[in-house]
């Protein structure tokens, strides 16, 4: 897998890459040291296999990276907290997916 380079858009709230020539982007909010994820937007026009997997874990990496807690409120990033355990350790305490 090639490194995914993932540009966080303060002003839009954003994180965001460019794939096939679109823009893919999970939407976010923050409070204190935790990053609430939204909403995760993939273009249809981006096919690539396993694209969606590869772009939610390059972000986890970069909230990581910036010693930040994620609380994943959109299903679709929930749910592969959920399949990937490695990242409920990102969790706030009290928090379960």
């Amino acid at each position: 897998m090639n490194e995914m380079e993932i540009n966080d858009n303060s002003f839009l709230r954003q994180f965001e890459t460019k794939a096939e020539g679109h823009l893919a982007k999970i939407e976010y909010s923050s409070q204190e040291r935790k990053v609430f994820l939204t909403k995760l937007v993939i273009p249809e026009e981006i096919t690539t296999e396993g694209f969606k997997e590869n772009f939610i874990r390059a972000v986890l990496h970069h909230i990581q990276d910036q010693n930040q807690r994620v609380v994943p409120t959109s299903p679709q990033i929930a749910g592969f907290v959920r399949k990937n355990r490695q990242y409920k350790e990102m969790l706030p305490v009290g928090i379960r997916i």
